[in-house]
């Protein structure tokens, strides 16, 4: 049988602990034909197959990125991006340029603000974002998208200038003045300022309110819903990405995947959860088992449930086991109680459904997995995998349950203060110094024997795989007598290809470049075992292959 495709001349890293190393690879349709020696693979040279040099590069299973937000990304890219900006004559200068060169009187948004951007003791309020711009609605996201900042306009037009009653874990914070000071914290705060702009509060769809788009998208917004995700997707592709866990989803984001599956147009395997939102209840369930009983093909499938039960540290809305050391007397309020979200559990489990739930602050970590023993005990042990995302504090006495019960720690190595653009203040003041040896445990967990994968939760962070790689392997201890937590090369890519694919259930198709498995492949410009990890940023996706078709091929 002759090879569609040929993959020479580069170092194959195959994650597969039979055969870590290979000098080619053969595809024929969708599957890895033959990887082996140089010769081997030229045998399967046929008239028409394409023979792509790696020209020294690295070649690995297409990189798994197993904690994004599709839609949310992929509306962002035209956002103002403030993640090097700091200081007020750098966010005025920067927000004016923007402004300049996109023009109107509709709500302009901006991403990735640093919490402390005009310094560490002036925080945000509505009145610095007014001496930038005051006759258009402007508002600014935090890195992490759980706090935004507006002007008095877009608070006013968004009918929130005096404040709101809001749900558990949301807050507009009020001034003396009786009037909001611009901070809004969580999603149900800020989505009414979402909502002014042109497709409403449609670039976080499935994200904040789960359900379904109502009313029902026009036409219209179909064909614009069905462009931002393409786009995204493009993204990923040029990134090596070739499988992505959607953390945010339903029904229609699925729907609109299919038609680019139906368009030939999908150039990533998907996997979409099924959102539970608190106004949700226990019958709401029933559609996350339609939606995996019509989506469960290697390219398009649900099959699990995602929930938040807490926020984010530098917002005080993650939930911990004792008081911020910078707020005595709160420890954030979970999204769920405890007994609620047992109950979720054991209904989602019992539906053969995985789980996986937002869970920063070592309270929620505890919630989580006190919600997964009472399924365990409820339906009996059964190979569910379910998930924990982020684990950004965790108590030691937790550290052993994800083993005991095989749960999946989903995390983010650029979120770890210091590492990528992530300041060290105020996570570090706030979680306080007797806390620090708990947050980021990455080893602690591996020692333990936990599955870890790693993802960017784009885009809360960069998508670029590398640039997260590069995180894991230069994490510098916050004090010295702090345990040293980077990975190593082959620990840090195992967490974006075979430990990600065993996180979907799907480690005998992908993960690994081994005959008879999905063509799934990433050629990249550089060789990472000759390369400081350090210079990681400098090497780009050469070739991305999904399915055994070339997705981006760089010029």
């Amino acid at each position: 049988m002759n090879a569609d495709l040929i993959i020479r001349n580069g170092h194959v890293l195959t994650m597969d602990e039979a055969q870590p190393v290979a000098e080619a690879i053969a595809i024929a349709g969708n599957t890895i034909l033959a990887v082996g020696r140089d010769a081997e693979v030229r045998a399967l040279i046929g008239s028409k197959t394409r023979d792509i040099d790696a020209a020294g590069g690295t070649v690995l299973p297409g990189f798994i990125e197993s904690h994004m937000h599709l839609f949310t990304g992929a509306a962002e890219l035209d956002h103002l991006n403030l993640e090097d900006v700091s200081g007020f004559p750098a966010l005025r200068d920067a927000v004016a340029a923007h402004a300049a060169a996109h023009p109107g009187d509709g709500l302009m948004v901006a991403e990735q603000a640093n919490y402390i951007i005009l310094g560490e003791r002036q925080p945000v309020t509505r009145q610095h974002l007014d001496r930038i711009v005051a006759d258009r609605p402007f508002m600014m996201f935090a890195y992490d998208h759980h706090t935004a900042w507006a002007n008095s306009l877009a608070l006013e037009q968004a009918g929130i200038l005096k404040g709101r009653e809001l749900g558990p874990g949301s807050e507009i914070v009020m001034g003396s003045d009786g009037l909001a000071t611009g901070e809004l914290r969580e999603f149900e705060a800020f989505g009414p300022v979402r909502g002014l702009s042109p497709y409403g509060s449609r670039a976080r769809l499935g994200l904040m309110t789960g359900g379904e788009p109502e009313p029902p998208p026009t036409p219209t917004e179909f064909a614009h819903d069905l462009k931002v995700i393409g786009r995204g997707l493009a993204h990923c592709a040029r990134h090596g990405i070739t499988s992505i866990h959607n953390m945010d989803g339903n029904f229609y984001t699925l729907e609109l995947l299919e038609e680019l599956e139906h368009r030939g147009e999908l150039t990533a395997r998907a996997r979409v959860p099924f959102h539970f939102v608190t106004t949700m209840g226990l019958p709401d369930l029933e559609t996350a088992s339609a939606m995996a009983a019509r989506y469960r093909s290697e390219k398009l499938a649900s099959g699990f449930v995602k929930l938040f039960v807490d926020g984010v540290v530098e917002s005080s809305t993650a939930v911990l086991m004792e008081d911020y050391a910078s707020r005595p007397g709160w420890r954030g309020e979970p999204l769920f109680t405890a007994e609620r979200f047992a109950a979720i559990a054991i209904e989602a489990d019992a539906c053969g459904l995985q789980i996986a739930v937002h869970a920063i602050g070592d309270g929620a970590v505890r919630l989580v997995l006190d919600g997964y023993a009472a399924a365990r005990a409820a339906n009996g042990a059964r190979d569910s995998r379910h998930r924990v995302e982020h684990v950004e504090l965790i108590q030691p006495g937790d550290i052993p349950r994800f083993r005991e019960m095989g749960v999946i720690a989903s995390m983010q190595p650029p979120h770890a203060p210091g590492c990528q653009s992530f300041p060290l203040e105020p996570y570090l003041s706030m979680i306080g110094r007797e806390r620090w040896p708990q947050a980021f445990a990455w080893n602690e967990l591996r020692a333990a024997g936990t599955r870890l994968v790693f993802a960017s939760d784009w885009p809360v962070s960069d998508i670029n795989p590398m640039r997260s790689i590069k995180s894991a392997m230069t994490r510098k201890p916050w004090a010295p007598d702090l345990a040293d937590q980077r990975q190593t090369l082959e620990q840090a890519l195992a967490a974006y290809t075979r430990d990600a694919a065993f996180a979907e259930f799907m480690e005998h198709r992908k993960g690994q470049l081994r005959q008879g498995f999905l063509a799934d492949l990433v050629v990249l410009s550089g060789d990472l075992a000759a390369t400081p990890p350090e210079d990681f940023g400098s090497i780009r996706p050469s070739f991305t292959i999904c399915d055994g078709r070339v997705v981006f091929e760089a010029s």
